[in-house]
């Protein structure tokens, strides 16, 4: 069975998916978005301190802290979500680095101002 699962990893290791990463969501009254302008601010229901949720085509499938990286947002993966929605082992692995590279040192980003309801980050 290791050759059969070998070769399932050299068939789909090219295979394109969709990583996106939850910033955070909030509820509102319509009459309140339609009143939304430059500069409005809206409160998350995330904490600033709360990992966020890493989803690989709309599937959570980890939790990550944000870092800065060369001046980029950047995922530090902390927790792995199993099967049964649980977080298993914590990674430390930044997000679009090879596996095998050390992440350079980086300063948690500030988050700018929330100008949505709901944000999405692609990763």
């Amino acid at each position: 069975m290791t050759s059969q699962s070998g070769g399932l990893d050299k068939l789909l290791g090219n295979v394109t998916v969709s990583v996106s990463v939850e910033l955070g969501r909030t509820e509102m009254k319509l009459k309140d978005a339609l009143t939304l302008r430059q500069e409005s601010v809206v409160a998350l229901e995330r904490l600033t301190d709360e990992l966020l949720d890493v989803m690989v085509n709309g599937r959570p499938v980890a939790k990550a802290e944000v870092l800065a990286q060369d001046g980029r947002f950047a995922l530090r993966i902390v927790e792995i979500i199993n099967e049964d929605g649980e977080a298993s082992s914590a990674l430390g692995d930044v997000a679009g680095a090879p596996a095998s590279a050390s992440p350079a040192p980086a300063s948690p980003a500030s988050a700018p101002p929330a100008e949505q309801s709901s944000a999405e980050a692609s990763a």
